[in-house]
């Protein structure tokens, strides 16, 4: 048996900030950067500035994945050769909103002038979740 949170408040503390609560808004937005975002997520912004919409499933047994469309940044039109670290998310597709998280990738991806970024999976996961 493992010991951790209850999943049932995993899955709560993982949906309120799905929503993004106060005000709850249906859609956070992604945007991409080259190192960590910093406690604002303003630092190492991508040169690519553009801001994209982000979808997230309701949480399960401690876990929330998004869904449907998951962003993308077609014809890349920013620096050459740039290596993208990080993403943080926002209640607003431009400065107007406020920053709620940042996470690192995986791995990091070098960009090159007309290539597709292409955001495959995030998943927030609280853990350890009671059994």
């Amino acid at each position: 048996m493992a010991v951790g949170l209850a999943p049932a408040h995993a899955n709560e503390l993982l949906d309120q900030w799905r929503n993004i609560a106060p005000p709850a808004i249906a859609t956070p937005f992604l945007q991409i950067h080259t190192g960590d975002p910093g406690a604002a997520g303003s630092a190492n912004i991508s040169s690519v500035t553009t801001r994209k919409a982000i979808t997230f499933a309701a949480a399960a047994s401690g876990s929330m994945s998004a869904n449907g469309t998951l962003p993308s940044w077609p014809t890349w039109a920013g620096t050459n050769n740039e290596s993208v670290t990080h993403v943080s998310f926002h209640t607003a597709s431009s400065g107007t909103g406020n920053f709620k998280r940042s996470a690192a990738l995986s791995a990091p991806v070098v960009m090159a002038t007309g290539n597709t970024l292409n955001i495959t999976a995030i998943t927030f996961t609280f853990t350890p979740v009671a059994a």
